[in-house]
Formats: structure tokens, sequence, C-alpha cells
């Protein structure tokens, strides 16, 4: 899988092909920052299942001291990591500033902003009509849409998988300067997709993978269209609600509950460092604009991930669901990208990342693990390879040797 444009921002690449809302600037960017360096080796597995370690004082211990060897060395302001096990003690603590100006520490109940991990609500959303016989998977987006190019070959599965070949509006250089000469800007879905439709098609469908939010804005399209009611509304009444998610939502604009976390990030006009809590998510929209904390990522990383709602009754039919989860290779070694969701070396889930936040929600089905992490920064200390990833791949060490989550990138990449 090739690397995105030149123009992205340094280290996008991995972000862009698995997760994340990034802008390319049209700055010089800054000087590197320090390498990483290696993560303090595990210790030897405790007694336990053979796909996760026990919890022991002492591995939690070790997640301790290795989450604050990744913070140092990448920078992160901070960081609030969960890590459960059923029949174990929980993992959860919190690190760092959520604020530098203020000094507030970060901690658990802090709201996040979440980033692509809203496609996993949007691509649910989607499923369920399926499950209804309201759309097909396997229908043209035209069918439902006017406008697409190529809509009468891109499929919903296509664009639900990453495989459309559509262009990433938010690689367009004038989105970028729109987003950044006024970051609290509303932009509606159309002016989303303008962006991108004046590009041409990057490949036929269905040939390759190419992560482009532009996919995710035709499915929310799709969604309201097909169901009547916005967005939102819709995931509020059949996926949150159902599943008790009472913290999480999909903002109108830029409001962000307190108490909340200030993001920081050099995605800007000028590549210095902003805050961006009062960013409007709003250029998101269905790709990326979500709002949640670390409980109720816990519940929906195994919700997502198996398809059932936490009380029993299904959310998305087994049989979508298992189409959910076929998922074919992307180009990076060890990760596949289904309908919404990728697994990386048996971790079921998916990363976010957008102008001043990162997170990481993933569920490893053999043991029904779910590692969450959130945290206050999308700056990307080694190139390709975001924070989150790095904090990712720290805690699967020690938790999984044998399912490491980790995204290197694809060896033929070129800039």
């Amino acid at each position: 899988m090739p690397y995105p444009s030149a123009v992205l921002r340094r280290g996008a690449a991995i972000a862009v092909a698995l997760g994340a809302l990034t802008v390319p600037p049209v700055v010089a960017a800054p000087a590197p920052a320090p390498a990483v360096s290696a993560a303090p080796s595990p210790a030897p597995s405790s007694p336990g299942s053979a796909d996760v370690r026990t919890m022991t004082p002492a591995v939690a211990r070790q997640l301790d001291a290795t989450v604050q060897h990744v913070m140092r060395e990448a920078d992160v302001p901070g960081v609030t990591v969960g890590v459960w096990t059923p029949g174990q003690r929980d993992y959860v603590r919190s690190f760092g500033v959520a604020n530098k100006a203020t000094g507030q520490t970060m901690s658990p109940d802090l709201y996040m902003r979440i980033g692509s991990e809203t496609k996993t609500f949007t691509v649910t959303a989607v499923l369920q009509l399926v499950d209804q016989g309201r759309v097909g998977l396997d229908d043209p987006i035209g069918k439902y849409l006017d406008g697409v190019p190529g809509g009468d070959r891109i499929t919903l599965r296509d664009l639900a998988g990453m495989r459309s070949g559509l262009f990433n509006y938010s690689e367009d250089a004038d989105f970028f300067k729109a987003l950044t000469s006024d970051p609290q800007r509303s932009f509606t879905p159309r002016q989303l997709l303008g962006y991108a439709f004046r590009h041409p098609a990057l490949f036929r469908p269905g040939e390759k993978f190419s992560y482009s939010n532009t996919n995710l804005i035709l499915l929310g399209l799709l969604v309201e269209k097909e169901s009547g009611q916005r967005l939102g509304d819709y995931l509020e009444q059949h996926v949150l609600e159902p599943a008790g998610m009472s913290r999480t939502l999909f903002p109108t604009g830029n409001e962000f509950p307190a108490p909340h976390a200030q993001g920081y990030t050099n995605q800007t006009a000028t590549g210095q460092v902003e805050e961006t809590a009062d960013w409007n998510p709003s250029w998101g929209w269905a790709a990326g604009a979500m709002i949640s904390d670390l409980d109720d990522l816990r519940t929906w990383a195994r919700t997502v991930a198996t398809g059932i709602f936490p009380d029993g009754r299904t959310m998305v039919g087994p049989a979508v669901q298992r189409q959910r989860l076929t998922t074919p290779s992307t180009g990076v070694r060890g990760a596949g990208y289904g309908l919404g969701i990728f697994d990386v070396q048996g971790w079921i889930g998916h990363n976010g990342s957008l102008p001043g936040y990162e997170s990481l929600t993933v569920h490893l089905p053999s043991t029904r693990t779910t590692v969450v992490v959130l945290l206050n920064t999308d700056i990307s200390p080694k190139d390709d390879i975001e924070p989150s990833t790095l904090f990712g791949e720290a805690l699967t060490r020690i938790i999984s040797p044998a399912h490491v989550f980790a995204l290197p990138a694809p060896a033929s990449a070129t800039r």
C-alpha cells in the first residue's frame, strides 16, 4: 500500500491507512523529534491464558512503567489506559495532564474526541439497515445518492471497506486552508464531498485498499436518507442507548461536555502547536466527529466486535457481522480491514486521530480482553507511527506477547 501524497504531515502514513482524520499542512514540518526508543522489555509470562497474561500486581507495575516511558519518549501530555479481561483484575490508569496551562490532571472520567472510531458507529448503522433489508451491501451508492463519480460501480461494501477509490477530501490543500484558517467553522457533508469530487478516482472500485474519509461521508448521508433521521439521532436511538453508552455523543458543532481534556496539535496553518478543544469537528462528521470516554469505549469494544449489545440483544445480525469481520489485507503486515473495522494481529477494533486527540479501542476475542487508550495529542514523535500505536504496541507486548498490536510501514512504501 503506497503512502498518501507527500503533502501530508510527517508521520501520517499509517494513520491515514488505518484510522486517522489527518490534514495536510502546506508549511514545512518542524525539526523531527528524537526517535522513540524501545520500551522496557516484558517480563517472562505469568500463568494464565496462552493469549493473555494474568494481571498480577507485578504486571500492573510493568504496565505503569511502560506507559510512562512511552509518554516521556513521545512527549505526550496526558494519557488514560484501560485493560480488562474477564476474571482478572482491571487495569485503569491515567498519567500526565489534561491541560498544560491549568495543570488539570488526566483522569478516566474525561470526555475525549475519538476521531475515526466514529467510523465503527456509522458502519454499524449501515449494517443495521442491511439487516432490515432496506439497503444491500453490494448495491451501488448511486442507487441511493446522486452526484457520486462512479456511483453506479462503487458499492456500499467498497465504501465501508475502504476500497472505493474515491479521493480523501481531508488530503485536499484547499480543504486544509479552509479548516486551519477558521478551525471553528462548520462544514456540511456536501461541502466535504465537493473537496473530494474535484479529484479523479485513484483506482477502480474494489481494486485495492485506500483509506478515505470520503467513504464515510457518503455512508452517513445514506443512513440519513434511508432512516429518515439525522445521523446523530439514529445512532443515539439505535446504537448508543441500547448499548448503555450515555457518555458518547455525536456533536452538531464544537460542543464538548465537561470535564474534557485540552488537545494539542501541530496540524495548523503555521505548523506551531495549538490547542484544539474548541475546534469544530463537523469536518469529520460521519468519519470522525464523535466524543466518548473510557468506560463507554470499553463497552463498545466488545459490542462492535461481537455485534451483540451488553444485554444480549442483537445489534447486527450474525450473518452480516461475519461479513463485517472479514478483513482482507491492507498491505500493512498483520493488518486487515473489514467493514469499518480492522484486525491487527488478532485485535479487533479501530483507532482514531484528529487534531489534538488520539484513541485506540480494541478487543481480543480469544480471551475477551479489551484495551482502550485515550490521549490528548496527535503529534507524531516518529515518522509513520502514531502516538496511539506506540502505546498499543508497548501495552500488548506485555499483556499479549503472541498478539502484539503493531502497524509498521509497508516495506514497499515510497514518499
